[in-house]
């Protein structure tokens, strides 16, 4: 693929009211410093990645899916001789899904564990083929069945208008059919607690849920009532059929995180609320949807707190889903977040194209940007969190009220990097579709590890998965073939980057 011209990027102050109108390509190979704050971070590069076949089948008989989020065990993680080894949990979503044809699976909520061994490599360039993508070993070494309060699985299957009832908590379950009686989940965010419990982001009613180490339900985190999808008023669960206001279909709760210290939990929608997205200018037009929320909550008194401390709005960029250099026309949503400190963290921002897709579309903007909610105007307790009124100083446009100040941000890794991904046999090339070695579409998965490094305390390793989407030449599904035309491999990617703020807690698990 011919590198294109970079695009236009509109920054006003550190606020990101950005725009994309050509593929956002990293020119160049050295480390790359970003000041933000009075602190100077820095991208050291690409330094290893790792493949696992799409047509793996995981420890409960299905196709193997991952990484709609990851987390490493950090008392697992330890550096011997030249490489590093760990425990690697990862968060499948609802299984293989058709939502245009109605198409789900009972697919039983779970957690897929691996044991990893990753060795950085900055040697010369890789041959354009499979076997390049092998710093990392990934290895499946079973996983986590889970359950709600109850005892029962969970299930992947789009509730409809179902709801139950479970401790005083509405939840969606599809009253008929496909998980009939169970709790739907949609899994997307994944972040472990000291003790081994973890919370759990989810899509269908943008819950978060909290599970013990074993994985049984004992408590659920509710949004706001901005947050809430509500269709003539009311709650309305389904991913099908658009609510009114709160959450979009299929765009909950994508990114959550714990600061080092386990204190906070930070909370992001992938894309803006249904209240505060712009009007459309023409059809297909998603651009307005740039100011997602982001929520903050105190767990360190109880891990399910009733409502959040801090409440922001943060603007993500807007692309050209063509590349083309036309108007903006989409927004790259919000897919993964990992804290640094109290009010700092890594957000990870991506387009809808590159493999997967199963089209020839140019990949335009896949980024992991650096965030500071200092500065920001805290909306916890307003009529914006109470309430359905729109961030929005119009409905026409992404502009924020005056008087609300979002999040501000910096660009820390381009992962449209050719020279480094063409290091490790890994390209940009869309056309012809569906090539195994072109980047994958759907990155949403991180974690920050200690590099061990007793010369660069600062630095830190940061894992990237994809979600394949169970997209898999031979794929199963609850005993049923779900075959696609090609394989979109499980990958994970690996940077090494300078966090001169990264808050140290030794006795952190993942």
């Amino acid at each position: 693929m011919k590198l294109l011209a970079l695009s236009l990027l509109l920054f006003s102050g550190l606020a990101t009211a950005s725009e994309f109108t050509t593929p956002n390509l990293a020119i160049g190979d050295g480390p790359q410093t970003v000041a933000l704050n009075g602190h100077d971070f820095v991208n050291q590069g690409l330094v290893g990645s790792g493949r696992l076949s799409a047509q793996t089948i995981d420890f409960l008989g299905d196709t193997l899916g991952s990484f709609s989020s990851l987390g490493i065990d950090h008392k697992s993680w330890r550096r011997v001789d030249d490489h590093y080894e760990a425990i690697l949990w990862t968060l499948p979503d609802r299984g293989r899904n058709d939502p245009g044809a109605g198409l789900f699976y009972d697919y039983a909520a779970r957690l897929h564990r691996f044991r990893i061994r990753f060795t950085p490599y900055s040697g010369p360039t890789l041959p354009a083929d499979l076997s390049s993508q092998r710093q990392v070993s990934i290895v499946p070494d079973g996983g986590l069945e889970l359950h709600d309060f109850r005892g029962q699985p969970l299930t992947g299957a789009d509730p409809a208008q179902g709801t139950i009832t479970e401790h005083g908590i509405l939840l969606p379950s599809p009253r008929k059919g496909t998980g009939a009686g169970k709790i739907s989940i949609d899994a997307e965010s994944l972040q472990f607690a000291r003790d081994g419990s973890f919370y759990v982001g989810d899509e269908y009613a943008a819950h978060v849920y909290y599970f013990d180490a074993k994985g049984r339900l004992h408590g659920v985190i509710t949004p706001p009532s901005a947050v809430v999808p509500r269709t003539h008023g009311r709650i309305d669960f389904n991913s099908l059929s658009p609510p009114d206001t709160g959450r979009r279909n299929n765009q909950g709760i994508e990114g959550m995180s714990l600061s080092p210290d386990g204190k906070r939990l930070f909370v992001t929608l992938q894309s803006a609320l249904l209240q505060d997205s712009a009007k459309p200018h023409a059809s297909g037009d998603a651009s307005g949807r740039v100011d997602i929320r982001v929520l903050v909550y105190d767990v360190s008194r109880q891990p399910v707190p009733s409502k959040p401390i801090a409440h922001y709005v943060m603007q993500l960029p807007a692309y050209t889903s063509n590349g083309d250099g036309k108007p903006v026309d989409k927004t790259a949503a919000q897919s993964e977040v990992r804290a640094l400190n109290q009010h700092q963290f890594l957000m990870l921002a991506r387009d809808a194209n590159g493999l997967g897709t199963d089209n020839e579309k140019p990949i335009v903007y896949k980024s992991i940007l650096l965030a500071d909610t200092d500065g920001a105007s805290n909306l916890a307790g307003s009529a914006y969190e109470n309430s359905n009124d729109s961030v929005l100083q119009s409905p026409n446009d992404s502009a924020l009220k005056p008087e609300i100040h979002p999040i501000q941000w910096r660009e820390l890794v381009n992962m449209l990097n050719p020279v480094q991904l063409g290091r490790f046999g890994l390209d940009l090339s869309t056309r012809p579709k569906n090539q195994p070695l072109a980047l994958s579409e759907k990155w949403e998965a991180m974690d920050l590890v200690p590099a061990l490094d007793p010369a660069r305390p600062d630095d830190y390793f940061l894992f990237v998965g994809n979600d394949n989407d169970f997209i898999a030449r031979h794929c199963v599904m609850q005993k049923q073939a779900c075959d696609s035309d090609f394989d979109n491999d499980n990958m994970l990617l690996v940077y090494r980057l300078n966090l001169p703020t990264m808050q140290r807690d030794t006795d952190r698990r993942p």
